[in-house]
Order: C-alpha cells, then structure tokens, then sequence
C-alpha cells in the first residue's frame, strides 16, 4: 500500500486507514484479528480507535492483538478523547482534566507508552480553545503521544486551533483533522480542505463511503445485517433520500463500466481528493474489509472523477 505524509509532518501513513469502532462491538476478537492480519499484509498501517469505541473495548482488543499479529513499532496507533458514556448516555467533556485522563486510560488499555497520534475527538462550546490546546501541549511534551491533531471540528475552529499552535514555538503543531466526508457529505470542501490545505493538516475521512449506503446495498431494501437494521438505522437514514439515491446510481454506473464494485469507486474518489491522507475504513468483518483493501491499485479515469463531482454537486 502506498503511503502518504500526514499534511506537513514527517508521520508517514498508509493512505487507507482501518477503523476500529465497531472492535469489541460487532466485531469480534477472531474477525478482529483476522482484519488486522489483512490490513498488515496489504501494507495497512494507520489503525484509528477511540477512547468511547466499544465503551473502551475497541482499545482494549487493540492492545492483546498488538505484538501477537503485528510489531507495535510497524503501526501507526491513533486514539482519540473528548467524547464520555455514562449510563448508556453519551456527553461531550473536552476539559483538560478529561481529555487527559481518557489519554491515560487508552494508554493502559492499549498496553503502551504513547500513541502515534492523539486526536481531540469534538468540538464543546463550554471548553475554551485554550484550555483544550493545552492538554494538546502536555500530551506532546511528556510523551504521551507523538502527534496531535483534531476531529469534528468546523472550518473556521480549525484554522483558529492550528494557527493558535503555531503562534508561539514550542507548542504541539495540529497535524490532522478527521471529519466526514465522502460523495455523500462533501460539506468540509467549503471551509475545511482550504483550512487544512493551508494550515498543512492531513485530512482523515470518516464514513467516506456514506455511512454504507455508497455501497448500492440499500438500493432493494435494508440487509438484515447493516447498520440499516440496527438501532444505528437514524444513522443511515439521512442518506436514503432521492438526491441521494441520485448519486448512488451514478457511482453504480461507474463502477458497472469500469468492472469495479460500487465500493472501490466511492473509496478510490475521496481517497484522491486535494488535502486528503488516508480515509478510514471500518468493516464488522474481514471480508468486507478485503473488498475495501482492493482499491488500492485502481484510480479512477478523469472523466469518471468529472462526473462524479458533477452529480454530488449538491452535497457540498
């Protein structure tokens, strides 16, 4: 797998990046193994969790299949904190005394001294900018992680936060950004990619392929084993609309005509696009995660990009 810089760092990552949220969940530790196994020998080495993936299961598989499947020095092991579950109940605490114990925490779960990258997973209006920042600084400086960078924020944050870390030397730079995006919800083109392209952050899409449904496997009726079917079903359903259905029969034309599968489309044209690192992909089972893997030598012609941007238009 070919490997890309994250923006201007010198963090080098595979410009797929495998998605753990579904570890401990849905996913068991078998399939969760065998998914690393794949990954590793495609060339994969960015691995993305979270403090709350799996209430904390998703790190804590992570750390007794790091070493057994693959050297810990071979992988980029990225976390996130900023996000809390308390009685089934999610809020959002991105104070400082927060964010740095959910750090300690993946920390001991993963069973290792730092991480590769540790990302402030959202934005809270009730946390002042400065105070998040410099949990950023103290994670940087006492080795608790190499690289810092940011999720889910807005564009104008984003520039906010990364000029804030380079105003004054010695502060911990913001390396990456992970937002949504895919042909679907191409709303960070406006404010996002330019923050980040200028700013040199590494843009790192989450559900680049539309929550699943760029895949063309809504396109019938619901399978009894999608996200569709789940309690995660509000969690798709925003993307079943006509405009969206509109862009799914575009991608499923392209991929017809060129003897891809819709999902190699998709993925091929976000993980192309200007100002993006790697894409992270997440998939309950190895198999589906073989099929993601396969786009890796496959790029799209130019006409096939064209008219996809023509047709998503109105999702920017």
């Amino acid at each position: 797998m070919h490997h890309r810089s994250l923006g201007r760092s010198g963090l080098a990552v595979s410009r797929l990046g495998l998605g753990l949220m579904t570890w401990g969940n849905r996913t068991d530790e078998h399939e969760a193994r065998d998914q690393l196994t794949a990954f590793v020998d495609a060339g994969g080495t960015l691995l993305d969790t979270a403090h709350t993936y799996g209430g904390g299961a998703s790190e804590e598989l992570l750390g007794r299949l790091l070493d057994d499947v693959v050297p810990r020095a071979d992988v980029v092991v990225a976390s996130k904190a900023g996000l809390v579950r308390t009685n089934d109940q999610r809020r959002v605490d991105t104070s400082r005394a927060n964010l740095l114990r959910c750090l300690d925490l993946s920390l001991r779960r993963i069973g290792v001294d730092h991480l590769d990258l540790w990302q402030v997973h959202v934005w809270s209006d009730r946390t002042p900018m400065e105070e998040v920042l410099s949990a950023v600084d103290y994670a940087v400086s006492t080795g608790r992680t190499v690289y810092a960078g940011i999720s889910n924020w807005s564009g104008w944050r984003t520039a906010q936060g990364a000029t804030w870390q380079r105003a004054v030397p010695g502060r911990a730079p913001l390396v990456s950004t992970q937002v949504e995006y895919s042909l679907l919800n191409r709303s960070i083109e406006h404010e996002v990619v330019p923050a980040a392209i200028e700013l040199g952050l590494g843009i790192l899409p989450w559900s680049p392929l539309g929550r699943g449904v760029l895949t063309g496997k809504y396109r019938t009726g619901t399978p009894a084993d999608s996200r569709g079917a789940s309690e995660m079903s509000g969690f798709v359903d925003g993307y079943r609309d006509d405009s969206s259905s509109a862009v799914v029969e575009a991608v499923v034309k392209a991929a017809d005509g060129l003897g891809w599968t819709p999902l190699e489309v998709a993925l091929a044209w976000v993980r192309d696009q200007p100002g993006v690192t790697a894409p992270i992909v997440g998939a309950r089972t190895a198999a589906q995660l073989r099929q993601a893997l396969a786009v890796e030598d496959k790029v799209l012609p130019p006409e096939i990009m064209e008219a996809l941007d023509d047709v998503s238009a109105d999702r920017r």
